[in-house]
């Protein structure tokens, strides 16, 4: 339990995080409108490892359901913990949005394009190509998990303390590098559950939720994750 409330708290961290640096670049009247897509990346690089560093010893901060099934797919995890993990980030991401929501309480009035609402709180293609969209979400997390595997087996990092902080860079250079296309959800938790909270929460003038494109940084991510650890472990399993 613990450790299920551990990862309900990175991932509220996480989506609070990074979800509030989108809201700050895209919401009229704000002091960062137009920052541009190096704040974006660099916010959610350390959206992503300010929540590692806090509940990482705890819980492993997995923060992420392709990261826990993926782990769970090549033996690193224990499958009976799964389901609470993913319960616990979905909750925390919903909880995040929420809180992302209030601290803009005043710019969603002030902001009158529906898409840039639907941005704060989940990703949009820039190019509407399903196949490709899901194309580009697979390699994004693909990339992440097989990072991710690769830092957490080296020593040197993990003794000095940087492993987390190589995590925000890995999803800083995903970000720069691969998230043009999509917008790098490269976690089913981060992108649906505030997707939900998008459709319920009194937004004015928000319009459609995207219910049509919702399914692809869900399957894209975990089929992505789960390639990206079976590779790795296949490559470096004697490591």
């Amino acid at each position: 339990m613990k450790a299920d409330i551990a990862e309900f708290v990175g991932t509220a961290l996480l989506v609070l995080l990074g979800d509030g640096v989108v809201a700050g670049v895209l919401l009229n009247k704000s002091k960062a409108q137009n920052a541009g897509w190096i704040v974006i990346t660099t916010g959610w690089a350390l959206a992503v490892a300010i929540p590692v560093y806090a509940v990482g010893p705890i819980s492993g901060a997995h923060i992420n359901p392709a990261i826990t099934l993926s782990l769970a797919v090549v033996g690193k995890f224990p499958w009976s913990r799964v389901l609470g993990y993913v319960v616990a980030q979905m909750l925390g991401a919903f909880a995040g949005a929420v809180l992302v929501w209030l601290a803009y309480l005043a710019h969603w009035p002030a902001t009158q394009d529906p898409s840039f609402k639907l941005m704060t709180f989940s990703t949009v293609p820039a190019l509407r190509r399903l196949p490709a969209n899901l194309l580009t979400e697979i390699i994004g997390t693909f990339v992440l998990v097989f990072g991710v595997l690769a830092l957490g087996s080296y020593q040197p990092a993990n003794a000095s303390g940087l492993t987390p902080l190589l995590v925000g860079f890995l999803v800083w250079a995903i970000g720069l590098s691969l998230g043009g296309p999509t917008g790098y959800a490269i976690n089913p938790a981060r992108d649906l559950a505030p997707r939900i909270a998008h459709a319920l929460l009194p937004i004015p003038g928000k319009g459609s939720s995207d219910w049509g494109y919702a399914w692809v940084p869900i399957v894209g991510p975990l089929v992505g994750g789960v390639t990206g650890a079976l590779a790795y472990v296949a490559l470096f399993a004697a490591r």
